[in-house]
């Protein structure tokens, strides 16, 4: 389909998606059902493995569009905060990892869905955070749900109680970003990385995928158990075998993704 906010862009197995909503990339309805759809259009798409999300321009997404929500009653309220959770959960469950490049401002439903990818990494000088409380309400596309779970429940707690917004290098002392990099780099390390990913075994890759998404929401125990299924399954495939006979003749494994 056609897309009116986003840009979608593939080279080989990867597809990089760049939010397009000048000047700062705010999240409306429309742009928030048109993420929603890529990723399902992604997710189905065989070709592609590894997902980059970005921004174009100087932003990453800076926020909810604030125009839109101000005359919000509760119903209006929910519905959004449905909508964005539900297309941020796509981009967190689908089987491919999702790299988040963070080229700028990630505030607000920037922050949530940079938080719902499997991988972050930023550019020097962005900044990230939840100010929503300077605008009397909470973060609504699951902020109070991924912040905690990433950074700890003191320190999102923190963060979204003062509404204060962190750099990207603080952002990588607490545990929000896994790497900070020069805007020449962003994107070529998010590519490489990609393309690491892209070249092990698919089937693997989504079976940790799932197992750590899965797992991280349960105790121990409970999480050894879906390790395991996870781990017992793969041995049903032609790419297991493929890849530990390739280690033992010394050779690259070819993989069919079955």
């Amino acid at each position: 389909m056609e897309y009116k906010h986003l840009i979608l862009e593939k080279e080989d197995e990867l597809a990089i998606v760049k939010i397009n909503r000048p000047p700062v990339n705010a999240l409306n309805s429309e742009v928030v059902t048109e993420i929603h759809q890529m990723f399902d259009e992604l997710e189905k798409d065989e070709q592609v493995k590894v997902i980059i999300l970005t921004g174009e321009g100087k932003a990453f997404v800076a926020g909810a569009d604030i125009s839109e929500m101000v005359d919000f009653g509760p119903e209006g309220g929910a519905e959004f905060s449905k909508k964005g959770q539900a297309a941020f959960d796509k981009i967190e469950n689908t089987p491919k990892p999702v790299i988040a490049a963070i080229n700028g401002f990630a505030l607000g439903g920037g922050c949530e869905i940079a938080m719902a990818c499997d991988i972050r990494i930023a550019v020097e000088g962005a900044k990230l955070g939840q100010p929503e409380v300077n605008l009397g309400v909470i973060p609504g596309f699951a902020g109070t749900q991924r912040l905690p779970r990433l950074v700890g429940k003191g320190k999102a707690k923190e963060l979204i109680f003062t509404g204060n917004m962190v750099t990207a290098e603080e952002a990588e002392q607490i545990g929000l970003v896994n790497q900070v990099l020069t805007a020449e780099e962003l994107m070529n390390t998010a590519k490489e990385m990609a393309k690491t990913i892209a070249s092990k075994g698919p089937a693997a890759v989504r079976a940790a995928k799932l197992a750590i998404n899965e797992g991280v929401n349960y105790e121990l125990s409970k999480g050894l158990e879906i390790e395991n299924r996870a781990f017992a399954k793969l041995f049903e495939t032609e790419d297991q075998k493929e890849g530990m006979k390739a280690f033992l003749e010394k050779r690259k494994p070819e993989w069919k993704d079955k």
